[in-house]
């Protein structure tokens, strides 16, 4: 069965930046497509990125390009989301979730989803 389980979420103020992480199991971690979702209260969940098996392919949405880095490490099975320059509106559950291609950005692509971290970025 597959786990996907994020952490690192938590209060930060405008401006800080935090780590999030997602560890898996119960799947071959490097052969599958990753990504970062986020669900906004009041807002339909969102891309934020996605990085190809090899980690050489990212990808991003525009409100988080040039502060957020996506990156992996495939021998710790790990998934990570390196945010700065935190805004109010990054506010969010932040999920990752797997997949198979690199490049579509619609939730229906990504087969296997964690239970989501929360980032509160205060006004």
């Amino acid at each position: 069965q597959v786990h996907l389980v994020e952490s690192g979420g938590g209060l930060v103020q405008a401006g800080g930046s935090l780590r999030l992480s997602c560890t898996a199991s119960g799947l071959t971690f490097r052969v599958y497509v990753m990504g970062w979702f986020r669900h906004a209260p009041g807002k339909e969940r969102e891309f934020v990125a996605s990085i190809s098996t090899s980690g050489t392919r990212t990808d991003y949405a525009d409100s988080v390009k040039g502060r957020f880095t996506i990156s992996r490490d495939n021998a710790k099975n790990t998934l990570y989301l390196q945010m700065s320059s935190l805004k109010p509106e990054d506010t969010a559950v932040y999920y990752c979730a797997a997949g198979v291609v690199f490049g579509p950005k619609r939730e229906g692509d990504f087969g296997s989803w964690g239970q989501g971290t929360q980032v509160t970025v205060p006004s």
